[in-house]
């Protein structure tokens, strides 16, 4: 297993485990935020496994959908969540007036859960980085 994709993966637990943290110190907007990256370090970890890297947020969203949904690799939920996490992640983050509910900051932990556990379902050898997300 390469390195890069190894980090990756790291960086995906770590990120989910900061994002139900973040939940917990009532701060929503961080929360959705770290669950989005979770799911984009972890989907860029598979990729990467696979000798793919991309170099925008966009490129990674649209393989999931190309490489992974539509190809019947990963259930049409699971881009659904994706796309989800990066439209609470930019509320969050760039939400002006607008936040993130401590509802949806949950459901963000959740969708980026099922995406971790997707992407080890994929690549078993991963599990054995890291305590399970």
């Amino acid at each position: 297993m390469s390195e890069y994709a190894s980090d990756l993966w790291r960086r995906a637990c770590r990120a989910l485990a900061t994002a139900s943290r973040n939940i917990e110190a009532a701060d929503p907007d961080a929360a959705a935020s770290r669950a989005y990256y979770a799911a984009f370090y972890a989907v860029s970890a598979l990729f990467a496994l696979e000798s793919r890297d991309f170099a925008k947020h966009s490129a990674v969203e649209a393989a999931v959908h190309r490489e992974l949904v539509r190809t019947g690799r990963w259930p049409p939920e699971l881009g659904e969540n994706y796309r989800s996490l990066r439209d609470l992640r930019a509320t969050g983050d760039y939400g002006h007036l607008d936040h993130v509910t401590p509802k949806a900051a949950q459901d963000a932990v959740d969708m980026a859960r099922r995406i971790l556990e997707a992407v080890q379902q994929a690549c078993p050898e991963l599990i054995d980085l890291t305590d399970k997300p």
